[in-house]
């Protein structure tokens, strides 16, 4: 006999996947980055935490990234610009993606 609560996780299960895949759109204005310091068949790894050993969760082609939101200010803000981590969403089409970039290969730009 099946316990109550696995339909449960089964549906939450669901509702993500549903939640993840649905299409999301960037603001207008400030707060949109792009891509610096990287050949143009190079790309930049987006990790899933503020860490090069971290999973990387997407990849950022120079000049062919979709866009870039800077999500908070990139940190430790103890730390020189170029070593702080900076969280971002990745908005490429209907793809949604949330992670962290090294600021060293970002830099503003209005969102479109």
């Amino acid at each position: 006999m099946a316990r109550p609560y696995h339909h449960l996780l089964g549906l939450l299960a669901a509702l993500s996947l549903v939640a993840t895949t649905l299409p999301a759109q960037a603001t207008s204005g400030p707060g949109c980055l792009y891509v610096v310091n990287f050949a143009p068949y190079d790309v930049l790894n987006m990790r899933a935490r503020p860490s090069a050993r971290s999973a990387i969760v997407d990849q950022l082609p120079p000049r062919r990234h979709g866009i870039i939101h800077l999500d908070a200010k990139c940190r430790p803000l103890s730390r020189p610009w170029a070593s702080r981590w900076c969280p971002v969403t990745h908005y490429d089409g209907d793809r949604v993606t949330k992670g962290y970039v090294k600021a060293r290969y970002i830099r503003d730009s209005d969102c479109p």
